[in-house]
């Protein structure tokens, strides 16, 4: 396939740098995915977010207790291993903690819940806005930038 025939997209006012042989540069064209990844994720947080709020208003104060308690209990995997980390460089997590942190921080995991939620015998209403909670912390973290770790306890790229 020739040069010519591919294309690529880039972001709107910037204009492609050609290496020597006509081909563009690599650098250039992989700035928009990250940035409209990150711009679906943060729509997705915006959407989880509204729902979670709306099932609190509609079934009462256990939903919106419940998703308030799942929008910020992924973030508690943090304190597995927490007296090992002294000494540790600035935003590594404890390799311990990092199973925890990667399954509480899966969107997978309360998408599959959601769903079991919708075809189960269960029709709690608090667990479903917990489920919303709990995909709204999911997706903020991604649209911030914050994603599962290395079993090192880095960020992954």
């Amino acid at each position: 396939m020739s040069n010519a025939a591919m294309c690529t997209i880039t972001a709107p006012g910037t204009a492609e740098a050609s290496d020597a042989d006509g081909t563009t540069a690599a650098p250039r064209r992989r700035r928009v995915l990250p940035v409209a990844r990150r711009t679906a994720w943060l729509l997705n947080a915006l959407f989880w977010s509204a729902f979670a709020v709306l099932e609190a208003v509609n079934h009462g104060w256990l939903a919106g207790l419940l998703a308030v308690a799942f929008f910020i209990a992924p973030d508690l995997t943090f304190l597995v291993g927490i007296g090992e980390a002294r000494g540790m460089a600035k935003g590594r997590l404890q390799p311990r903690a990092v199973p925890y942190y990667n399954t509480a921080h899966r969107a997978l995991v309360p998408l599959a819940l959601m769903t079991l939620y919708a075809f189960g015998p269960v029709t709690w209403a608090p667990a479903f806005a917990a489920l919303c909670g709990w995909l709204a912390h999911i997706s903020y973290d991604r649209a911030f930038g914050y994603g599962l770790r290395t079993k090192e306890g880095f960020q992954r790229d």
